[in-house]
């Protein structure tokens, strides 16, 4: 009975420690945040997230949730090995006017905080109307 407890205590403490990694325990992220510029409206855009394995072990993306339905994503399906890059693409379809600052949640399998990445930028409509410029002084 001794050994059924340790042997139960050992695991769970196992279990416990694994599940309180942070990502940034296990992947780093060439940047958070890719600023997609300008975008012409009813064009869709993507922006690609690099992630790199710095744990020991294969780092493997369980989930990839865009922040709304605008957004589509997409990642790095196989285990990604230590030191070596996945990928993680968030596409826009800029189909409004005006700026933008979409989210995708990303869970690593293991680790039960997510990490937020970014795309920002602006869409233009190249049909507006030309504005007349406003003249000003003396007659």
């Amino acid at each position: 009975m001794k050994h059924l407890f340790l042997a139960v205590f050992t695991l769970l403490a196992i279990y416990t420690t694994a599940q309180t990694k942070k990502a940034s325990d296990v992947a780093k992220f060439a940047s958070s945040t890719i600023d997609l510029g300008k975008v012409k409206v009813g064009s869709p855009v993507t922006g690609t997230f690099t992630v790199t394995n710095v744990g020991s072990t294969p780092l493997i993306i369980e989930n990839v949730q865009p922040s709304c339905g605008c957004t589509k994503s997409d990642y790095t399906k196989a285990p990604i090995a230590p030191g070596k890059d996945g990928t993680i693409t968030a596409t826009y379809n800029a189909a409004v006017v005006g700026n933008f600052n979409k989210t995708v949640y990303v869970k690593f399998a293991g680790i039960n905080e997510q990490v937020g990445l970014n795309i920002v930028g602006t869409v233009f409509n190249d049909a507006a109307p030309a504005t007349t410029p406003v003249k000003t002084g003396s007659k």
